[in-house]
C-alpha cells in the first residue's frame, strides 16, 4: 500500500505492536545512493529513537520495523552523505491504529466442532477414494468386454 509518494508498506493499516515492511523509492533511490538509513521514533517526542540501514533492492530500499504501542510512527531518511529526506522539514508521520480485539477469540471451546469437521472430511475422502478405485477397476473391463455379470440361479 502506498501511503505517501515513494513510501510503501506491506500492509493496509499500521497497527501497534506489529511488524511492518517499508519500501522507499524516493530521491535517494532515484539519484543512485548506495546506503540509505531510516531514522525513526514514536509519538510527538520521537520516543524509542532508532536508526536502521535499509537494504538496497531492485524495488527500492527496504527494511522491517517493529512498531510499538504509540499514537504515531515518525521517520525520515538519510543517505551515506548525511543528506536528509525529511518531507520538507515535516518528517513522515503516520498514525498507528490499535489492533481490533473484537476479532480475537478469547475462549476457544470448539472441542465439539473440530472432531465433527474432521470426521466429515475423512468420510468424503473415503468416498472419493472408493469412487476412483471403482472407476480404475471397472471402466477398463467394461470397455474391453471382459466384465462378467454374475448370474444367480434360484433353484
Amino acid at each position: 500500500m502506498e501511503l505517501t509518494k515513494n513510501i510503501f508498506f506491506n500492509t493496509d493499516k499500521l497497527l501497534q505492536n506489529s511488524k511492518v515492511k517499508i519500501s522507499y523509492t524516493g530521491i535517494f533511490f532515484e539519484d543512485g545512493s548506495e546506503e540509505v538509513y531510516i531514522h525513526y521514533g514514536f509519538g510527538p517526542f520521537w520516543d524509542n529513537l532508532s536508526e536502521v540501514k535499509m537494504e538496497k533492492t531492485e524495488l527500492g530500499f527496504q527494511t522491517e520495523i517493529e512498531l510499538i504501542e504509540s499514537d504515531t510512527f515518525n521517520f525520515c531518511f538519510k543517505n551515506e552523505n548525511d543528506e536528509w529526506d525529511n518531507n520538507c522539514y515535516q518528517n513522515y508521520v503516520f498514525e498507528l491504529e490499535k489492533p481490533n480485539v473484537d476479532l480475537v477469540v478469547r475462549d476457544i471451546d470448539s472441542s465439539l466442532d473440530r472432531p465433527n469437521r474432521l470426521r466429515k472430511s475423512y468420510l468424503w475422502s473415503k468416498k472419493i477414494r472408493l469412487a476412483i478405485y471403482k472407476i480404475i477397476t471397472y471402466v477398463p473391463k467394461l470397455i474391453s468386454g471382459n466384465y462378467k455379470k454374475k448370474i444367480y440361479n434360484n433353484d
